[in-house]
């Protein structure tokens, strides 16, 4: 009896599929917690790496600084800019200075709404005008006049809201930028500054010449120079 060869195509194919079927078997699926530590670990050679090129100790301090005055700042306003030093002292002011005017135009705005809305409220209810004094409420004021002041008041009030919340994030930033500033570019206090006479050429028109003439013109003046040491 004649032994009859295999088909060495279908031999190669079973083998193909027995190797996926074994690669298959060997990967393993990566769970939440091994994806999470993977991108934590990602993240963290982030801080030590760029492009993948390794910073040097200097870099990595100058970053170090400015994560926590801007951090600080987010925490606190006022506290990245006295971590930084410098001009603190006038910062500092400055940033609450403005918390408080928001504070303050904010309890205006509040109060300006509050009393169109009222006088809407009692004229709703008892169909005619208050006696109100306060803004002329007790005049003859429109419903139509009432409900645009009131809506007025809204906006503005609202907007005060906002402007106080990008006030508190140039906060941050601010503290973020001088650190990186104060870090990264020596920026030397000593600056003087000179003030001292000059003579100034007067360039006048001179007609029938067809150009400018400044001959034997000069005018009284000040120089002022910066010296940055």
């Amino acid at each position: 009896m004649k032994e009859v060869a295999p088909d060495s195509t279908k031999v190669i194919q079973v083998q193909d599929s027995l190797k996926k079927k074994n690669a298959q078997d060997t990967t393993k699926k990566e769970t939440r917690e091994e994806r999470r530590a993977r991108k934590k670990a990602e993240k963290e050679r982030e801080k030590y790496y760029y492009k993948n090129i390794l910073k040097d100790s200097a870099r990595l301090e100058i970053e170090r600084l400015s994560r926590i005055a801007w951090k600080r700042s987010l925490i606190l306003p006022g506290w990245g800019q006295y971590t930084n030093g410098g001009l603190w002292w006038i910062k500092v002011p400055i940033i609450y200075g403005g918390f408080v005017g928001a504070g303050l135009t904010f309890n205006y705005w509040q109060w300006y709404y509050n009393e169109f809305l009222g006088e809407l409220q009692y004229r709703e209810e008892f169909g005619q005008p208050s006696n109100h004094e306060s803004l002329g409420l007790g005049s003859n004021w429109s419903i139509q006049g009432l409900v645009a002041q009131k809506d007025y008041g809204r906006r503005n009030r609202d907007l005060t809201i906002l402007i106080t919340v990008g006030w508190y994030g140039l906060n941050v930033v601010e503290a973020y930028v001088d650190s990186i500033l104060k870090n990264r570019w020596n920026i030397s206090n000593d600056l003087s500054f000179k003030v001292s006479p000059t003579l100034l050429p007067n360039y006048a028109y001179t007609p029938g010449m067809g150009s400018f003439s400044g001959s034997n013109l000069v005018t009284p003046g000040f120089k002022m120079t910066f010296t940055i040491k």
